[in-house]
């Protein structure tokens, strides 16, 4: 992974053979990551219904009803809202939640570089936001280059040699020349987060419970270890003998989880006014940072381990095969 400022000397390179991996993480299509969960849940034998929405339903620590759209009911042991951002269940089981809008759209899109990845994820800050080139197959990247929201507009609509003139530019050509494949897209960025997490019966999971900045991509992960806290909580939760959706097995996840997302908000929260910030003190002070990481190899080494997403105190699902 390669980081450097827009204006300055601060670069920064992470390797993964610095400490003996293969990687430091992946970049997979959603589109993977959804057929996986289906041929999983195939497997399972586990019942999905689709087409269909929770109109209402009623939650307590024994049981929850839900009322579906179609006129059809369920009875079930929990209710998990993995809903996203704007989570019905949510709203629904009455947590409110704190939303604060950024002033930045994420512009998205996939784009073959001239000169290939080098299987390097390469993020550039600049006055309006980062651009963040993240690495795919062969050549190509999946981009998130967050901008002001007239800005995005201006770029999801310019023809297509207008805007891979422009991405180029703002990647400064260090892969060579940079072409859109298919559409352009842009979404709001805003930090938001649930009072709570869970209520009796209701759990929150991923953008559910919590939105961060994208420009550390560490949102999904956030979401997957979520859900894999909530399994480990559930099933200490039933060797105890408790009932999913109780309370006290609900609030073991909500502590486990809540902290270590909030700092991870605040963290993306001040990058994302550190590097999104012209005054010279500030400009001055992330290159010394980002050359002083750089430069200081055991500093370097464990920002490394933290995209490794190591630790000892990992959800098992979210463990090594073989690790304890």
């Amino acid at each position: 992974m390669h980081v450097w400022d827009r204006a300055g000397f601060g670069e920064i390179h992470f390797d993964a053979a610095e400490l003996a991996e293969p990687d430091l993480g992946h970049i997979i299509e959603n589109r993977v990551i959804v057929r996986a969960l289906w041929h999983v849940l195939e497997a399972a034998g586990v019942a999905v219904r689709t087409s269909t929405q929770v109109r209402n339903f009623d939650a307590t620590e024994v049981g929850v009803r839900l009322a579906l759209v179609d006129g059809s009911t369920l009875r079930v042991g929990l209710l998990v809202g993995a809903d996203g951002a704007k989570s019905q269940v949510r709203e629904m089981a009455g947590i409110a939640s704190r939303s604060e809008p950024y002033d930045q759209h994420a512009v998205v899109a996939t784009v073959r570089a001239e000169l290939g990845n080098r299987s390097t994820a390469w993020q550039r800050f600049m006055r309006d936001g980062p651009l963040a080139l993240l690495p795919m197959q062969r050549d190509l990247f999946s981009i998130v280059w967050s901008t002001t929201p007239e800005s995005a507009q201006q770029l999801c609509d310019m023809p297509e040699e207008t805007f891979n003139a422009r991405l180029t530019e703002a990647s400064e050509a260090r892969l060579g020349a940079l072409s859109v494949l298919g559409a352009r897209a842009a979404f709001p960025l805003r930090l938001q987060h649930a009072e709570r997490y869970t209520a009796p019966g209701v759990a929150l999971v991923g953008d559910a419970a919590h939105v961060i900045h994208p420009l550390a991509g560490q949102g999904v992960n956030l979401g997957f270890l979520d859900a894999a806290v909530l399994v480990d909580a559930l099933v200490e939760g039933r060797s105890r003998g408790r009932l999913p959706g109780a309370t006290r097995t609900l609030r073991a996840y909500e502590r486990s989880r809540k902290g270590h997302n909030t700092a991870t908000q605040l963290a993306m929260d001040a990058f994302k006014h550190l590097f999104s910030n012209d005054v010279t003190a500030l400009s001055l002070l992330r290159n010394l940072g980002l050359g002083t990481v750089a430069r200081l190899g055991p500093l370097r080494h464990a920002f490394e381990k933290v995209a490794l997403g190591g630790g000892p105190d990992l959800p098992m699902l979210c463990r090594r095969p073989g690790s304890r």
